[in-house]
């Protein structure tokens, strides 16, 4: 099972390695958490490794524990030449959309990194930049590495913040669902109301008929 780790780790890396040599300069990484959830915020990460930054275990955040991701979020964060979080509020969500909040998410990543790239590759089929030019790659959490890695960023990083909530809504279990429309959510919903950080733009029937 080990090996398998380490093999599928080496692939997405050698993929970026391939893209690198192509595009000729530093290559940036570019995925985010959060667009489901009903709750908080969404979450965007930027990622530039140097073609000599091999770390095990990188793959899409979803399938690795708790855990094991917050080992790679503290080796990643060490190992890379630059990254950047970004994130959108609910607010932000309920005004534009959750997919234009999740572009500005992107886009506030990409701004925080302290090295310009010269491509960017973006987990999905729907972002674009002005930074530089962008490679859309569907499920690229399990096909690159530096998108990988962007992902655990983005993940680690909004679960720290709902837990943080957990703190300012203690009727609600953010610190367990994440903000995910789960059972004990939804339940936390109809016995307690939507808080303020709950996206109203995100139509629950179930809740919506309870709340009539």
């Amino acid at each position: 099972m080990k090996q398998d780790l380490a093999l599928r780790t080496w692939k997405i890396y050698k993929f970026d390695c391939s893209l690198r040599a192509v595009s000729g300069g530093h290559l940036c990484g570019v995925d985010e958490a959060g667009r489901g959830p009903i709750a908080g915020p969404v979450v965007a990460a930027a990622v530039i490794f140097g073609d000599d930054v091999y770390i095990e275990g990188v793959f899409d955040s979803k399938k690795l524990s708790s855990k094991k991701r917050r080992e790679l979020f503290e080796q990643i964060r060490f190992n890379a030449l630059a990254f950047g979080v970004g994130t959108a509020s609910h607010n932000e969500i309920d005004s534009m959309n959750i997919l234009s909040a999740t572009k500005l998410a992107m886009d506030r990543a990409i701004a925080k990194l302290k090295i310009k790239p010269v491509k960017i590759i973006a987990d999905g089929n729907f972002y674009s930049s002005r930074t530089a030019p962008v490679e859309n790659i569907i499920r690229g959490d399990e096909k690159s590495f530096s998108i990988a890695a962007a992902s655990i960023l983005a993940k680690v990083s909004r679960d720290e913040m709902m837990i943080e909530m957990q703190n300012k809504y203690p009727h609600f279990s953010f610190d367990h669902h994440k903000g995910y429309c789960t059972k004990a959510h939804i339940d936390e919903i109809l016995e307690h109301g939507y808080t303020n950080i709950h996206r109203r733009s995100f139509k629950l029937k179930a809740i919506q008929l309870e709340m009539i």
